[in-house]
């Protein structure tokens, strides 16, 4: 009889580790709470909803992004592969059609024999560990408030979250194309070329709307929750409080812009991105917002060529919860605190739970996780990953106990192992860094082979693992 695995949480991390360890013959039980229990921010019941943005950043190979991409790609990811089938324009990124995309998912997961999706919500771990020979929980910064008190009183004062917020979506339909030009960043826009919808501003444009935009109605919070405003998804509103240009050097930057209406570069322009293939609606960029309803129609339209705009979604910020990953998880993402002795069963974390923030981050978890499971069960270890790899150096940050004030971290080169040589030029030290990891990658996954965790030859993404030896805890 097969190991049973139950995986609590259907996003990017807890789905592509379903498939994952189903494709090694194990027994995976998926509880997601949804849409039963519904969440601030999901639309849906569907596996891996994306709720934020519809990009998975960018694909350039000398890119930390386009690295841990590449990594995603060799290791076999389900979820990679999805966004692939259903890519929209984005410039040098992967965004998605995020309908279609759930969609994919989904159906990958309830047409898996050995994946058996439960539709419930999880209030305790150790009710959800009974009978299962691992657990993984990728309930994702949005774990209901008692599977999270169960989680706090299992890991102890490591337990802490932040708060986030999310973009709205405007109708392409509303939207004025006489005033909006189409173009990516350094690109010619003459010819119509580009991915990027951009609505330029002048100068006293700019003013005028910066000075709304501070003075605008917000949603009222308790002290507890503005303490830990996330970084990397600062509402517009909290930058343009720093400093009348502070927009004007972060998501409406103009550089790499040329207005083809005056052959000159904006005072300052905000990028719309499609989302959907058909692109029938549009993401403004970088302006997540916690600004109210009303507040968001009214300032949002004094964005020029926004005037009309009709709101698929508005802006939302929402409370992400995490853990304090250098205290409390190893680099198999393994739960090491006390607690999660007493469940029985080893206890994994994946996703944007386990302090990693990104989608692509999310995927990889999710699937280093799988890999750590199916190391652990066949009892056959899995091998460390090397830190040259974008996900090796994230996780060796994440769970270093000499991090301190822990906040969630994408992979970036900042983290990563010097080169041997410095590189002085930036693009040539970045294509030094892929190259390195490449090597680095193509060395760990021959390990896992021979461990018998991954074929000999490199499946495509899309296609079950075939080739692994039935280890003796599966038989």
């Amino acid at each position: 009889m097969s190991d049973n695995v139950t995986i609590l949480g259907a996003g990017l991390a807890g789905s592509e580790a379903a498939l994952q360890l189903a494709d090694r013959g194990f027994r995976v039980r998926l509880v997601e709470m949804r849409p039963g229990t519904p969440t601030p921010v999901h639309a849906t019941g569907a596996c891996a909803e994306l709720v934020c943005s519809n990009s998975l950043k960018s694909t350039k190979p000398e890119s930390a992004a386009g690295m841990l991409k590449a990594e995603l790609d060799a290791l076999g990811s389900h979820l990679l592969a999805a966004a692939h089938r259903h890519a929209v324009p984005a410039g040098g990124a992967l965004a998605v059609d995020r309908e279609a995309f759930a969609r994919d998912v989904t159906a990958l997961i309830e047409g898996h024999p050995l994946v058996d999706l439960v539709r419930g919500e999880a209030a305790s771990l150790a009710e959800e560990a009974r009978g299962a020979d691992a657990l993984v929980v990728a309930t994702g910064p949005l774990t209901s408030g008692a599977l999270a008190a169960d989680l706090a009183r299992v890991a102890g004062a490591g337990h802490l979250a932040f708060y986030d917020a999310a973009a709205p979506i405007v109708m392409a339909d509303s939207l004025d194309g006489e005033r909006l030009f189409r173009q990516s960043r350094y690109e010619d826009g003459s010819d119509g070329a580009g991915d990027y919808l951009n609505a330029p501003f002048t100068r006293e444009e700019y003013e005028a709307f910066a000075a709304e935009l501070v003075a605008a109605e917000r949603v009222v919070l308790r002290d507890f929750e503005t303490r830990e405003l996330f970084q990397a998804c600062q509402p517009i509103e909290e930058i343009a409080r720093k400093g009348l240009d502070a927009p004007r050097f972060g998501p409406l930057k103009p550089v790499g812009l040329t207005d083809p209406r005056t052959g000159r570069r904006p005072w300052a322009a905000l990028q719309l991105r499609a989302e959907d293939a058909h692109g029938t609606c549009y993401n403004l960029v970088g302006f997540q917002t916690n600004l109210t309803f009303s507040e968001q129609r009214r300032v949002f339209r004094l964005i020029p060529g926004l005037e009309h705009a009709e709101f698929a979604r508005f802006g939302v910020m929402h409370r992400n919860t995490f853990l304090d990953a250098p205290r409390l998880l190893d680099a198999s993402l393994r739960l090491t605190a006390s607690g999660a002795a007493a469940l029985g069963v080893p206890v994994f974390v994946a996703g944007q739970l386990a302090g990693t923030e990104g989608y692509c981050e999310a995927l990889r978890s999710g699937l280093h996780a799988a890999l750590a499971v199916a190391a652990e069960l066949s009892g056959t270890g899995l091998p460390p990953l090397p830190r040259e790899t974008a996900f090796g150096a994230l996780l060796a940050y994440a769970t270093s106990p000499e991090t301190r004030a822990y906040q969630p971290m994408h992979v970036n080169f900042g983290i990563m192992e010097p080169l041997a040589e410095h590189v002085r030029n930036k693009r040539e030290r970045y294509a030094a860094y892929a190259a390195r990891g490449a090597d680095a990658l193509a060395a760990y996954r021959a390990q896992l082979a021979d461990r018998g965790l991954m074929p000999k030859t490199a499946p495509a993404a899309d296609a079950p693992v075939e080739g692994l030896p039935e280890g003796s805890s599966r038989a």
